[in-house]
């Protein structure tokens, strides 16, 4: 028996992106078939974001244990139960998702079908739920948010052993070992310090630059900081092979170049793929329905629709940047334009992003290096530490800075911070570079004292720096004494 469905949007992928948009239509009383073959709340909630937030939570109150003798207090070394560890963990996610079920979104009015969709032809969608009945969707528009999944590379031997990624890592109760992370971006990074701070030993294979798509000013200083709390960053060091030893795995690298090989051997308990993400196109039956991709993901335009006009992609399967607020943020465009039919067209400048070391690294807008190219001798780049800051002397964060792109007019253009709450701290340069704004209205408020946000605006009174050198200014100060 097949079913035929004919609502307003089809969603395929009950992630961020296509939740924001089925409640969203729902909620103006828009016909809505949402699709999931997973977990609703994608890989966010259930493997991603939340969990890995939680463990770093937790690997922070370790590590603020052993801190407490810099104030005078001593606590002792902190005892990690492991067990408790994934218990709190899977209790956020939880606590959570609720808010991203299929009773909630039924409720809003959302029909939603507990299974994978798949593209018959450029108006149709073909999916058999868990309940085995078969259906026929034929939506005037389709959505589709499949998000991404783990890269694993193609490493000699890798199939043949067992390995962690983001998906099952969190399922761990039980503190590896020797923690070997193959892979230095954020993801890699990110729970490579939380599980040295929780008692395994790690060491961190990168193939070039750990952290590399930051400021490497900033980065510098995050990597000191993780390598102070003991994790092991090889940089430059290109995974050969990985094969079985005992109940581990024997990972063997080369740290030389391809024309003057130098192979080390390192062995490990666990090992975890940390190497990217890649675009869930599989399956989708993308050819029957005329969509163009690659193995970046869907090709969208700047207004997310794909090659068959009926057809938007939002998120990880669009290939654009990675982040669940960014698929929100997406969704949002593509609701304004089934919904409203108003102009919406995607802008990355205004996206920011952090990563959740510590210290935490956020940027948004342009880097040094993008703005030259783009801007060339129209910049001015402002700085300020956190060691110049009151607020991080009290709490013995002064390792970071704040650096600052404005246009020669004042208007900012970029903001990258490393330190203390960066990821938090970037909220109001998201709001400045979203709005236009320029130095001046930072310089122009006011911040409660003491507060690691005055690091903002004590980089931006840094644009005036020169004023008082100025022969003009000098000039009218003068006059306004004589005559004043």
């Amino acid at each position: 028996m097949t079913v035929k469905l004919t609502p307003d949007i089809c969603i395929i992928g009950a992630g961020s992106g296509g939740l924001s948009v089925a409640a969203a239509a729902a909620a103006f009383g828009v016909d809505v078939v949402l699709l999931e073959k997973g977990k609703m709340g994608g890989d966010c909630l259930n493997y991603g974001c939340v969990p890995s937030k939680a463990i770093i939570a937790a690997a922070k109150y370790a590590k603020s244990i052993q801190d407490a003798k810099k104030f005078g207090i001593d606590a002792g070394e902190p005892k990690v139960d492991f067990g408790k560890v994934h218990d709190h963990i899977h209790s956020v996610i939880g606590t959570i998702a609720p808010h991203d079920s299929v009773e909630r979104f039924e409720g809003l009015g959302v029909n939603v079908i507990e299974g994978a969709g798949q593209f018959k032809d450029a108006n149709t969608v073909v999916s058999t739920g868990k309940d085995g009945i078969e259906y026929e969707i034929k939506a005037r528009r389709f959505v589709i948010s499949t998000g991404s999944s783990p890269f694993v590379p193609p490493i000699s031997g890798l199939d043949e052993v067992n390995y962690l990624t983001n998906e099952v890592i969190f399922d761990m109760k039980e503190a590896p070992k020797k923690l070997i992370v193959i892979g230095g971006g954020p993801i890699g990074m990110e729970l490579a310090q939380a599980h040295r701070r929780l008692g395994a030993e790690v060491t961190v294979v990168e193939g070039f630059k750990a952290l590399g798509k930051d400021d490497p000013e900033l980065t510098a200083i995050a990597l000191k900081k993780i390598r102070e709390d003991g994790v092991e960053i090889l940089e430059g060091a290109k995974v050969v092979k990985v094969a079985k030893q005992g109940d581990g795995v024997l990972v063997t690298l080369n740290i030389g170049t391809d024309e003057a090989p130098n192979e080390r051997a390192i062995e490990g308990s666990h090992l975890l793929v940390a190497t990217g993400r890649a675009a869930n196109v599989n399956g989708l039956g993308l050819e029957a329905a005329g969509i163009e991709y690659s193995r970046r993901g869907i090709k969208v335009s700047d207004k997310m629709r794909t090659s068959n006009k009926r057809v938007y992609a939002i998120g990880d399967v669009a290939g654009s940047l990675q982040f669940t607020h960014m698929a929100g943020y997406q969704a949002g465009l593509v609701v304004r334009a089934i919904l409203f039919r108003l102009p919406a067209r995607e802008n990355t400048h205004m996206i920011p992003w952090a990563t959740y070391t510590d210290p935490e690294i956020a940027h948004i807008g342009h880097t040094e290096e993008t703005a030259k190219k783009v801007l060339g001798d129209n910049i001015k780049i402002l700085r300020w530490d956190y060691s110049e800051n009151d607020r991080a002397q009290a709490e013995k964060k002064t390792d970071g800075l704040i650096k600052m792109i404005t246009r020669k007019n004042g208007k900012i253009e970029g903001v990258s911070i490393v330190g203390q709450n960066a990821g938090e701290m970037i909220n109001m340069w998201a709001l400045a570079i979203s709005k236009g704004m320029k130095v001046k209205d930072i310089a122009g408020f006011v911040s409660p004292y003491p507060t690691m946000t005055e690091i903002g605006k004590r980089a931006a009174i840094t644009y005036y720096a020169d004023a008082p050198k100025s022969p003009i200014l000098r000039k009218l100060l003068g006059f306004l004494r004589i005559f004043g």
